[in-house]
């Protein structure tokens, strides 16, 4: 999942082979492979990757490399190795998405921690991750800007705010950020390598048949609906994509479950929920706004649209965020309890079974 990201970004590279396999933070960093040519005199392997990017400082590159996101034939080299022909290098090179002027802005943002690497914040539902295509400003990355420009010890080498993933608009849930270059490149590589431990609630529509799951399924483009990501069973488009998920609660009409990402495509869990017949709830741009399963009674149809109204966006909520700590190397774990529109919709369903 882009992480959910409503906008689509896609990266483009121009490098020998470049690519971002997790779409969830595509534009978020890139990994690039180059084969040293054979005249190549012996250069100090951060001056070379900085001629070879030329849109990248020497200080990124070094603090990519202090990471551990540089590999030369095989095995993790520092900043002063020295290139020579036939090397074969591999870079994951984190980097702020291309927004283009950050208006630090006075919005009220829930942080969850804070120390001089990383911050980390729970966001609500409604709240743009980042600036681009119509949400240039009120975003959380406008916030963090103000956050960070009123604090007098806050002295990062990042350019921008360091985005390591991002969450939907109208998803609920738990990010970290990265507050200087080392920490981004650091964190990048957790969630490029998908060792980051992060689990989802969602309501999905419908009573699924088995307690525990795996949904397995190539995700691209729908074939019709741009605005849409589309699983395709026989892997002839889209990218390879697993989601596991458990149920939590059922609510005969509408399942709380629990899902956890093998893969990170551009809305992997709306997409392969959707394809199994269990739209998220609520979920407009999946047609999971209107009603889906139950009765055919007035009351019925009554009782959800008011619950449409208590949770006006898809029920999807980023609930646990798990990583390495950049600098302290200890696990790092973190839990957001439900939000409140989700939790008043659970318990109108657990009223509505009560007394009907």
């Amino acid at each position: 999942m882009l992480d959910e990201n409503e906008d689509f970004l896609e990266d483009e590279f121009i490098n020998n082979d470049t690519s971002s396999d997790d779409e969830e933070n595509s534009g978020l960093y890139e990994h690039f492979n180059i084969t040293v040519d054979g005249n190549q005199e012996p250069l100090r392997i951060d001056k070379y990757l900085s001629i070879f990017r030329q849109n990248s400082t020497r200080n990124k590159i070094s603090q990519t490399c202090r990471a551990g996101n540089v590999i030369v034939n095989g095995n993790v080299v520092k900043q002063n190795y020295k290139v020579k022909p036939g090397d074969n290098i591999s870079v994951l090179l984190a980097h702020p998405p291309r927004e283009n002027v950050i208006i630090p802005q006075d919005i009220p943002i829930n942080i969850v921690y804070e120390d001089e690497d990383l911050i980390v914040v729970d966001k609500d539902a409604g709240m743009v991750v980042h600036p681009g295509h119509g949400n240039w400003d009120g975003t959380l990355i406008n916030a963090l800007a103000f956050h960070f420009a009123k604090d007098p010890n806050y002295n990062s080498d990042l350019d921008r705010v360091g985005l390591v993933h991002r969450i939907d608009k109208d998803t609920s849930g738990l990010l970290v950020i990265a507050k200087n270059e080392y920490a981004l490149s650091y964190l990048a590589k957790q969630f490029f390598d998908r060792k980051t431990k992060r689990l989802y609630w969602a309501f999905v529509w419908g009573n699924l048949q088995d307690d525990e799951g795996t949904i397995t399924g190539h995700i691209g483009r729908h074939p019709k609906n741009r605005m849409q990501m589309y699983t395709y069973e026989d892997g002839s488009q889209g990218k390879h994509a697993v989601t596991h998920y458990k149920v939590l609660e059922r609510f005969r009409y509408m399942t709380w479950i629990e899902c956890k990402l093998e893969t990170g495509r551009t809305h992997q869990i709306r997409a392969h929920m959707k394809h199994i017949g269990h739209t998220l709830f609520n979920d407009e741009r999946y047609e999971g706004n209107v009603i889906l399963r139950g009765v055919n009674l007035p009351k019925y149809k009554q009782f959800v649209n008011n619950v449409f109204e208590v949770l006006p966006r898809h029920a999807l909520h980023a609930h646990t965020l798990g990583f390495i700590h950049p600098t302290t190397k200890k696990e790092m774990y973190f839990e957001s309890p439900m939000p409140k529109d989700m939790q008043e919709a659970s318990e109108r369903w657990r009223n509505y079974l009560e007394n009907n």
